[in-house]
């Protein structure tokens, strides 16, 4: 579950470029030049600790420890299994890419159509790693992970029975980019089992940090000739495939020479004479090409190149089933020949009692789902259907969804609503008005799948989009991304009216509420509560409030900052009663490990020592005023940490001259021991 440091940190790291492709986030912290350096230096094979050759990376149910389907593997490097091993031999091709035991061919046929571009390839592939150039055992590859690329590194001993790969392999044998490919996945995933069934969007997206669409030829929009070819000339991916209906129909091959279950790519779209439609894909012929004219034939070849053919519309969307458009973030695309889409993304959380109000359904709680802003203002230059409007995809993804998996959890079944925002400034709509209008877009449904996403047009103006799981009370973590042909202005409104009304009763005219006067805020809130104990806020609890959501540094909060503390203080009472499990009003030493951790925040044993040391009454019980200023101090030295860290190391250096000027600046701001609680945190 994200953490409000966790967001923090992550914010702080992307305004430094951090999690972009060019500079990837370390998964598990490990860094592949510094490893396999060392690995160089020692003359050993790197082996990874982090996702081991054991059982447990294979699975937890249907590849579990006692499955006989995990009976008989043994783990060995490409140069036990043949004599000269390649990474990549001659460029990366379909026939590299072979299915094993697993159930990952959604997976595989996104990997194949990075064989199609060798610069997005690229992009998830790193260059220069070999069996023979500084070998090392030690591989890494790329991939965007909800709003950030993360570089997985892992060792190359694979999973094989009786002398074969268990899993992906190449057509020759001798190959192996892909499979290492698949292992890093798998890590990133928890395991091989967590691959499993799944959409071939999800890695088209995960491997180029995407936006993905998927139409249905049984329910296809009368444009879609137009929307592929904008989509073509916008640099996006397509693929398109025949379902099958049964076991029986995989890789059946229908009249036309087309594989079902197949994955096939749209390279091309023209019209030619007669008014009629041609498509580009891969794979048959149509019998219409014989009654196109010379000159219209020899124009369509000189585009196509070794493998494509051309077939007409009509053809396509009787004989496909589907059609998968993945549309790229111009940090992906190198060519100046197509268009651009304009992008942002934000993070957002819906938790019990604050945030996680469902669907419309739930009029009472559903106006307190995060909420976002879209300002729309110039219409699309070349309209797909002739009239002015704004095109614009809204993506709503959840978090973790594979990871849960092992757990038994099942996706939140999730989707968005959009109305207009009128009159409005920095307010999040209330129940007044969401009650009081329809919306004027919704997703196209509510589904337990990772990604919703849906294509609109709508006039310019300023609009609300509202995510949320179908069900209120649901607790969840999500990535809302918003693709616009122009460009378009999106914020995320925080603030309801109502609270607006009452920050003003109670901050005064001049909209800000100092030290003193939050600390009797927060008593006359806790004062009346008969569930929790607490002895009253002190200054110093008020002051660690101040020093972390001062944004302006006027040693006051204004609107938006009082009211994330009024966020971060329901999540807090949330935490404590959770974790209050003998309903004393009070956190004992136990009862506070779990919380910290429920809180974002692993504690071990010295911390924990020095947390009852400095909170703990007498009877080493923690009250709740004293459980809100640990953690905001916990959150606090979280965020100076990482930004003293460097290149994600886990490790800061101070010398004697930055220790004199940040840590006792630190001192001063927090009245507290800070320094033995870093040295504590550290060591």
């Amino acid at each position: 579950m994200t953490s409000t440091a966790d967001r923090l940190a992550r914010q702080q790291k992307r305004e430094q470029g951090i999690g972009t492709n060019e500079h990837a986030v370390k998964f598990s912290q490990q860094d592949y030049e510094s490893l396999r350096r060392q690995c160089l230096e020692s003359g050993r094979l790197f082996e990874d600790s982090v996702f081991p050759a054991e059982r447990k990376s294979l699975g937890y149910n249907d590849l579990g420890p006692y499955s006989s389907k995990t009976r008989g593997v043994v783990w060995k490097r490409p140069t036990e299994l043949c004599s000269n091993p390649k990474f990549i031999d001659d460029g990366a091709t379909r026939t590299d890419i072979c299915q094993g035991v697993l159930g990952d061919c959604w997976l595989l046929a996104a990997i194949a159509s990075l064989t199609l571009d060798h610069q997005i390839l690229a992009r998830v592939v790193p260059p220069g790693q070999s069996f023979t150039e500084d070998y090392a055992g030690i591989f890494h590859f790329q991939f965007w992970q909800f709003g950030e690329w993360v570089d997985v590194v892992v060792d190359d001993r694979l999973p094989t029975r009786d002398g074969k790969l268990l899993f992906v392999h190449s057509a020759e044998g001798s190959e192996f980019w892909s499979a290492l490919l698949e292992k890093a996945y798998a890590k990133l995933n928890g395991c091989y089992e967590a691959l499993a069934g799944g959409n071939t969007i999800e890695g088209f997206e995960d491997f180029t940090g995407g936006i993905a669409e998927i139409y249905t030829f049984d329910k296809a929009p009368s444009n879609l000739f137009q929307i592929i070819k904008r989509a073509l000339h916008l640099g996006s991916l397509l693929g398109c495939a025949i379902d099958i209906t049964s076991s029986y129909e995989t890789e059946a091959v229908t009249a036309l020479k087309l594989v079902k279950g197949h994955a096939y790519s749209v390279t091309g779209a023209e019209e030619v004479q007669f008014n009629w439609s041609a498509l580009g894909t891969r794979g048959a012929r149509s019998s219409e090409w014989d009654y196109i004219s010379r000159d219209e034939k020899q124009n369509l070849n000189h585009v196509a190149e070794d493998g494509e053919f051309w077939m007409a519309y009509s053809d396509f969307i009787r004989h496909f089933s589907r059609l998968e458009i993945c549309n790229l973030t111009p940090d992906t695309l190198m060519s100046d020949s197509v268009g651009y889409w304009n992008h942002q993304q934000f993070e957002g959380m819906w938790r019990i009692g604050a945030t996680a109000g469902g669907c419309r359904n739930h009029a009472a709680t559903f106006s307190s789902n995060p909420q976002f802003v879209v300002r729309l203002e110039d219409v699309d230059d070349d309209p797909l259907d002739g009239e002015d409007g704004c095109t614009f995809l809204v993506g709503l993804m959840q978090k973790d969804g594979r990871q849960k998996k092992r757990l038994a959890q099942d996706l939140e079944t999730i989707g968005f609503a959009i109305y207009e925002y009128k009159g409005q400034s920095n307010v999040h709509l209330g129940p007044d008005v969401l009650l009081r209008q329809r919306a004027v877009a919704m997703s196209s449904t509510f589904i337990n799948m990772r990604e919703v996403c849906d294509r609109f047009k709508l006039p310019p103006g300023e609009y609300v989009i509202i995510p949320s799981t179908f069900h209120p009370h649901k607790n969840g973590s999500f990535i809302l991304r918003v693709f616009s042909e122009k460009q378009a202005e999106i914020s995320e409104s925080d603030v309801d009216p109502h609270f607006k009304h009452l920050f003003k009763q109670i901050a005064g005219d001049d909209m800000e509420v100092s030290v003193f006067e939050l600390v009797q805020i927060l008593d006359n809130v806790v004062s009346h509560r008969s569930d929790i104990k607490t002895n009253g806020f002190s200054l110093e609890t008020g002051r660690l409030i101040v020093s972390l959501l001062d944004k302006d540094e006027s040693a006051t909060l204004g609107l938006l900052e009082f009211h994330l503390l009024w966020n971060k203080i329901q999540k807090y009472l949330e935490i404590f009663k959770n974790h209050d499990t003998d309903n004393s009003g009070t956190m004992s030493s136990h009862e506070m490990r779990g919380a910290a951790m429920e809180a974002g925040f692993q504690v071990n044993s010295a911390v924990l020592q020095a947390i009852v040391s400095r909170y703990a009454d007498a009877q080493y019980a923690i009250d709740f005023d004293s459980f809100v200023g640990c953690l905001i101090k916990m959150e606090m030295l979280f965020k100076m940490f990482k930004a003293l860290e460097r290149d994600d190391s886990g490790k800061i250096e101070l010398d004697m001259q930055q220790v004199c000027e940040r840590v006792t600046k630190a001192l001063i701001v927090l009245f507290c021991p800070l320094l033995q609680w870093l040295c504590l945190a550290i060591y």
